[in-house]
Parts: structure tokens; sequence; C-alpha cells
């Protein structure tokens, strides 16, 4: 997250005490005199935020704040005000300002209000480069959501796999878009421009399958739920893929295929042919700090589909939603995204009813899980990636239940 902060204020001895303490704070505090001095400094790019003097000769907060806004409108505007300015003050919220603080202020009531600007901006940006990836890049960019290093790694893989013309195992939890990361393979292979051809696997006969990749010759068939594919379909399916088929076939599956085939579920001979090309998609429990960018995208998202404005996404609803485990993962998320904008954002209300100690404690260990998965289960490379001693580390897997092994790929 940004933690830089222009602090524009004329009195030399102010600019210096709030630099002190803003840099005590551990942020990167960037002072100046005047809004001629910051006027170079603010643009759509500055990864900060401001914090301003509401008086100051020339040009002063208010002129400084209208600038700000035809600059950037989402660029958060702090401003500091003397008794007699609050009447202003409140007129600048009004016009934009995302808050005000009354002179003199305590360092710790300034460092929240910074805070939680420092925490708006870092969403605003985080959207903004998602929207940029989507409107220009490939289509692993544009339909595989995400900023953290799993969905990095994911949409890596998934480029990597499209470019062979093997057969590609696509797993993950429930709802985790697992057809549609088959679908990026297909759109990034050299059979992008055929049939993608997406069928469930349950009741598939032998027959069926054969007229499917008829149907899909040039291009690719998808089968989903692999597992439920009936057993005499899959001896056919082996044997075509053995003599070679016109059609590429990528497969996903919520369920462990291996673990299907030692149960004498899944034909073996299968699963090891289906298995060369294997793309995981992590579970969003895996990925908390995906939630808020995704969960802006898919308000957005519900809002152009519903015909109404996007409503505001409090801090404190984000919160909420990270703490929450999301079994159904980007399905799910999409579904509360609908709800919220519609009125009705009953999960993260039920968590925001939970006190702060739970709240906290649901976080903490979403983001022990995220660590672990980052990890690949080694809960020594996790805990230092935590920075946490390990004793502390394998204390608070004990205390959630977590097991390192579950998460283990």
């Amino acid at each position: 997250m940004t933690n830089r902060v222009l602090v524009v204020d004329d009195d030399a001895a102010v600019r210096a005490a709030l630099g002190q303490t803003l840099e005590l704070a551990d942020c990167d505090a960037i002072t100046v005199g005047s809004f001629v001095a910051a006027k170079d400094l603010i643009t759509p790019d500055f990864d900060g935020v401001i914090l301003s003097d509401m008086r100051m000769p020339g040009r002063d907060g208010f002129h400084l704040l209208r600038y700000v806004r035809e600059v950037d409108g989402d660029l958060p505007v702090i401003l500091l005000t003397g008794e007699g300015d609050i009447p202003m003050a409140v007129q600048a919220m009004g016009e934009g300002a995302f808050d005000f603080l009354e002179k003199p202020c305590a360092s710790v009531d300034l460092m929240a209000v910074v805070r939680r600007a420092l925490k708006t901006r870092a969403l605003v940006r985080e959207n903004r480069a998602l929207k940029s990836r989507l409107e220009s890049g490939d289509p692993a960019a544009r339909m595989i959501f995400g900023t953290s290093p799993q969905m990095e790694e994911l949409r890596a893989r998934a480029r990597g796999v499209a470019a062979t013309g093997a057969e590609v195992l696509v797993t993950g939890a429930p709802g985790g878009g697992i057809s549609k990361v088959a679908e990026v393979i297909h759109l990034m292979s050299p059979r992008g421009q055929g049939a993608f051809v997406k069928r469930p696997a349950a009741g598939l006969t032998p027959d069926g399958f054969a007229d499917l990749c008829r149907e899909a010759a040039g291009g690719s068939l998808y089968l989903d739920e692999i597992a439920a594919l009936p057993s005499e379909t899959q001896y056919a399916m082996l044997e075509a893929l053995e003599q070679g088929l016109e059609a590429r076939v990528l497969v996903g599956s919520v369920a462990d295929l291996a673990e299907e085939a030692a149960q004498g579920r899944f034909l073996p001979d299968l699963f090891y042919r289906l298995d060369v090309m294997r793309v995981r998609i992590p579970a969003l429990s895996e990925r908390p700090e995906d939630i808020p960018v995704l969960f802006s995208h898919y308000v957005a998202q519900a809002a152009e589909q519903a015909g109404i404005a996007a409503p505001d996404i409090p801090q404190e609803h984000l919160a909420a939603l990270m703490a929450q485990d999301w079994p159904g993962n980007a399905r799910s998320l999409m579904s509360a995204a609908m709800r919220f904008v519609l009125g009705m954002p009953e999960e993260a209300a039920q968590s925001a009813e939970l006190g702060l100690a739970e709240q906290l404690a649901q976080v903490e260990r979403s983001l022990l899980i995220a660590a672990l998965g980052r990890q690949n289960g080694h809960a020594s490379a996790a805990a230092k990636a935590l920075k946490l001693p390990r004793k502390t580390f394998y204390d608070k897997l004990a205390r959630y239940g977590i097991r390192p092994e579950d998460y283990r790929r």
C-alpha cells in the first residue's frame, strides 16, 4: 500500500511537526509551503494523499482542493482547519474533500484519517490497474482477475500451457472460475481462432464425445467436472486421445482426480493422460488481499447491469468481506456484490456485528492461510514471509486449526 503524504502548509514549524509525525508513523512525507510548490506534484499518477492547511496566503486550501478535483477526482485531500474555519471545512467536504481536522490535532487522530485516506487511494490505484489490464491486456489479463502473487502466477501458468498442444486439467474450489480459465487457455493457444466447445462431462456417452470432438475440430473441447464422466466414455476418451484428435481437450474438476483414480472411481490411465498440464486456481481464502479489488470490480459490473450508479464501498465493509472465508469463491463474491448494489449486503453486516477482536481474528486467519498458499504449504517459509517467529506462527496455526499440509500442491 502507498504511504506517501504531500503536506502543504505555509507555516514552516507546522510543516516540520506534521512531517515528523508522519515519518514516525512510517509514512513518506513530502512537505511544501504553498500551492504553487505543490502543483507540479499533483498528478493522476501521484500514489499518495494530500494534507493541506485551509488558510494560506494566495492560493488557499479551497483552491488546492478544486485543482486536485480537476486533475484526479479520486485523490484524497485532507484539510487542516482553525476553529473559525469549520463551516468552510464542512463546505469543502461537500465539494469533495476526504476529511478535515481541527488544529491543533492529536497525532493519533491525524494518523487515523491519513491511514484511511491511504487505504482508499491504494484501492483506487489497484482498480485502475485492473481496468487497464482488462482493456489492453491479453485474455489472461482481461479475464483472470486479482492482483495477488498467486493470481500473477496463475496468469503466467495459463500463458505457458496455452502455447502447448497438450491436454490440460484445470482444478480449483467450487465457484473459482475453472471454465473461464479453460477458455483463457483456449483463446491464448494456436487454436484460439477455432471453436471453444464447452459441455458437462456428466452423462456424456461415447458417441456424444465423438460428436463433440468433431464439433470442436480445429479448436478446443472443454469438459466440465470430468470426474463425473461415465466409465464407458472414459475408455472411449482415452482411446481417442491416444489415436489423436482434431480438437484439443481441456477438462476441469473441483474433485481431487488423483484421489478419484486411486479409489477406482476414475480410469487411472485417463487421469495420467489428462494430467500432462495441470493449472490450479487458488481459493479466495488463500489470497484475501484480492477481495477488495475484486469486490469493487464486481460492484461496478453489477451496477452497470442494474442500470444504476455504483455505490461507494466503505472501508469497514471491505474489511468485513476480508474477514470471511468465501467457500463459494469468486462466484459468491459476485453474488455479494450484486446484493450490495441492490442494498442487501447481509454477509458484511453479519461480520460487522462481530466485535473488533473477532473480526481481526478472522482477517488474521485469512492472512495465515494466504501465506501458506503462497509458500506451497511450507510453514517455515510462510512464517518468514509474514516476519513472524516460527513458534508464534505455529501457535497461531494451532489456535485457528490450520494444517499446513492442506495447502501443499
